[in-house]
C-alpha cells in the first residue's frame, strides 16, 4: 500500500516535470525564447491535466487516503516545478541577444542592483 504513495505521490510527479524539463530546454536552446514561452504555456495546461489525472488515479480509483495522498503530490509537483523554472529561466537568460542584455545591465546600472 505505501509504494502506491510513492510511486503516484512521489515519482509521479517528479518524471511528469523531468520529462517536462527535457522537452523544455530543448524548446529554449534550439528553438528560441519566444516558442519557449509558448511551450510554458502548453505545458502548463498539460501538467495540469495530469495533475488531474494522478489526483483522480490515486484518490478515486486506487482509494488512496486523500489526506496523505494530496499533500505529497502537491509538494513534490510543486517544488520540482519551481526547480524546472529556475533552470529554464537560465537557459532563456544565456539565449538572449546582446541588446536585451545591454538593456538589462544599464538599467540594473541606474537602478542600483
Amino acid at each position: 500500500m505505501i509504494i502506491q504513495y510513492i510511486l503516484l505521490g512521489v515519482l509521479a510527479p517528479i518524471m511528469l516535470n523531468l520529462m517536462h524539463l527535457i522537452v523544455g530546454l530543448y524548446v529554449v536552446t534550439q528553438r528560441g525564447n519566444l516558442i519557449s514561452l509558448g511551450f510554458t504555456g502548453i505545458g502548463m495546461l498539460t501538467k495540469s491535466i495530469a495533475m488531474l489525472f494522478l489526483t483522480w488515479l490515486g484518490v478515486g480509483y486506487l482509494d488512496l487516503d486523500f489526506r496523505i495522498y494530496i499533500p505529497l503530490l502537491t509538494f513534490f509537483w510543486f517544488f520540482t516545478h519551481v526547480v524546472e523554472a529556475f533552470v529554464i529561466q537560465h537557459y532563456m537568460n544565456q539565449n538572449g541577444s546582446e541588446y536585451i542584455k545591454s538593456v538589462i545591465h544599464n538599467f540594473n546600472k541606474t537602478a542600483g542592483v
